[in-house]
Parts: C-alpha cells; structure tokens; sequence
C-alpha cells in the first residue's frame, strides 16, 4: 500500500505512545506525591506538626497544632492550583509555540500580568482580589501578543531563540516599569516587594475562592485543546492536512494558558520555571501526548511549587524564602541545560 506523504511525517506509534499501564503507574506515582507534598504542607512550618495532630485535625479533634494547621491549609490548597496552573500554562505554551524555551516567565508573560496589577493598584485603587485578576489576564494576554510580534520580525519568522529573547527583553522592561511606577509610592512598594518575588504565604480561602473558577476556565480550555496540540506538534502543514484548523487552535490555546497564567500571577505574584520544568520530565515519563501531558503537568507541577515553598519554609527557619526564589534556583540550571541539549531549535 502506498503512504501518503502526510502518514509519512506522522511519527510512529510506537515512539509516540507509551504502554497504558505505564503511564498509570506514573499517574498514580505523581497523585501520591501530591498527597505527601500537601502533608508536608501541613506538617512543616515554624512548628512543626504531627501526623496524628493532622489526623486528629480532620477527624474532628482538637489539638496544640490545630491552629497552625487551620493557617496552613490555604497556602496548601493555593500552592496546588497555582503550581498545576503554571505548568499547564508552560505546557501549552510550548506546544504552541513549538518551543522547548517557552515557560510564562521567559516569555514575559507572568511580567505583563505583574505590571499590569501595579498599573490597576497604583492608578486606578484597585484592591479586591477579583480587580487583580482581571488586570493580570489582560496583561498576560498584551505581553503574549507583543512578545509574539517582536519575535516574528526579520527572516525566518518566530523561531524558539528569537522568541526567548523577545521574552528575556520583555520581562526586563515590564519589571523596570513595575519597579517606576512603585518606588516613588512606598506604602504599595512595602505591599507588594514580597509579592513581586512570587510566592503564596498570603493565601487565604476568600483569595482562593475568587481565582477557582478563572482557573478552572484556563484548565478546561487548555484540556479541550489537548487534541489539537498534538497536531500542531507535527508542524502547520501537516496539522493543516489532517483537518486541524491551526490558527484557531493556536489561538484558543494560548488564551487558556494566558487566563491560568493571569489568575496565577494575581493571587500569587510572578513565580518562573514552573512551567518550564515540569512539561519536560513530564515527556520524558509518558512521551509527548498532550492529552496525557496535561494532566501530569497539572499534578507535577503542584508537586514542585509545594516542596519548594515547604523547603524555604524549613531552611531559614523562623522566618522563610519565598518560593519564587527557590524554584528560580531550581529553573536556571534546567533551562541552561535544556538550551545545551535541544540547540534552541523547536519541540
């Protein structure tokens, strides 16, 4: 039998699919790693917490530690929605870009959303957590378009390398400006110089309550366009010939991955490498389909961001690092690494 040219730039099956059996056993491995970062979570702080205290705390008991553990579930359950959101966002990000760089704040984007919540709070008394979100998605959506643009000039269009500079350069300037706009008013710059950093030590149940429902818009988004992302990994033309209309996936997915990234950097401030990290230890345990991919970058990522903010929060004990600076400690290596071993060229 004859094969068209399109079967033939489809990869093998084989290469491609990882055993069934395989990839729930990963699934399994990653949601029980879940459930230990999140005691950890629990456990770990100025004073520590026992397992029987947590026991005993969900089971209707009272405890010395009941109080810690009261504060500490916010910061657990933030910690899970904002790490699986930054990974997801990563994820798509470079399936749609093709670019194994991408991550929301090498490109920029988490920076777009920071100064924008700077712009909302200093000129126009923004305050609620809803007004945070609001600003942070159109910024993560201008700094996503601009970024784009500037990397499409000149030959070749946007290749990954010229897309990481754009990004690089972008995160400088949007950070230079955050930085004009709240040196000069220094209630809002002793408010939010943690917050810049990255981190969720501020959570609480309301916070969470408004950004659930943006991120879970971001997450069904980017889950629909799972499929879609597949295809766009083969290249234009070939998704084009197997029926899938490219501008418009490409387009539907990155707003997902902006709306998790937006939601995200409000209610926790630009935190990087998250979403660079984890999409690709993700393809090295399950192989590169992305209807897999998504939902092992969501519980991967909520892994990562957990143990980086209980490690800061042990290390330094009373006081604490915020976890943006850990998991930048942990991101620069793998990018460095990532640039050596895939040449800057496309996934």
């Amino acid at each position: 039998m004859t094969r068209t040219p399109v079967a033939d730039a489809l990869p093998d099956a084989a290469a491609l699919r990882r055993p069934a059996a395989r990839r729930l056993v990963w699934l399994l491995v990653l949601a029980v790693g879940v459930v230990l970062a999140a005691v950890a979570s629990i456990a770990f702080g100025t004073r520590d917490v026992s397992i029987g205290e947590i026991v005993s705390s969900f089971t209707g008991g009272t405890g010395v530690g009941e109080a810690a553990i009261t504060a500490r579930l916010p910061r657990t359950v933030l910690g899970l929605l904002v790490g699986a959101a930054l990974a997801m966002s990563g994820l798509t990000l470079q399936a749609v870009t093709r670019n194994p760089l991408a991550d929301p704040g090498i490109l920029g984007v988490s920076a777009g959303a920071a100064l924008f919540v700077v712009f909302g709070i200093a000129f126009f008394g923004v305050s609620s957590a809803l007004g945070y979100m609001g600003f942070a998605v159109v910024g993560a959506a201008v700094a996503a378009v601009f970024v784009y643009t500037v990397g499409s000039l000149g030959r070749g269009g946007a290749t990954p390398l010229k897309l990481a500079l754009a990004g690089a350069a972008t995160t400088a300037a949007f950070g230079s400006l955050s930085s004009a706009i709240l040196l000069p008013r220094i209630d809002l710059l002793e408010v939010f110089r943690f917050w810049q950093i990255g981190g969720i030590g501020g959570a609480t149940w309301d916070r969470i309550q408004i950004a659930l429902p943006v991120l879970l818009l971001g997450t069904v988004i980017v889950v629909l366009c799972a499929r879609g992302m597949n295809s766009l990994a083969l290249g234009d033309d070939v998704a084009t010939g197997l029926g899938e209309h490219v501008g418009r996936t490409r387009l539907i997915a990155t707003a997902g991955a902006v709306v998790l990234v937006g939601a995200a950097t409000a209610i926790a401030g630009p935190i990087a490498f998250v979403g660079l990290v984890i999409p690709h230890v993700c393809r090295l345990l399950i192989g590169t389909d992305h209807r897999w991919l998504v939902p092992f970058s969501a519980l991967g990522g909520a892994i990562l961001l957990l143990v980086a903010d209980v490690v800061g929060r042990v290390i330094t004990r009373p006081s604490e690092v915020e976890v943006g600076v850990l998991t930048a400690v942990i991101g620069a290596p793998f990018f460095i690494w990532i640039v050596r071993r895939q040449k800057v060229r496309e996934l």
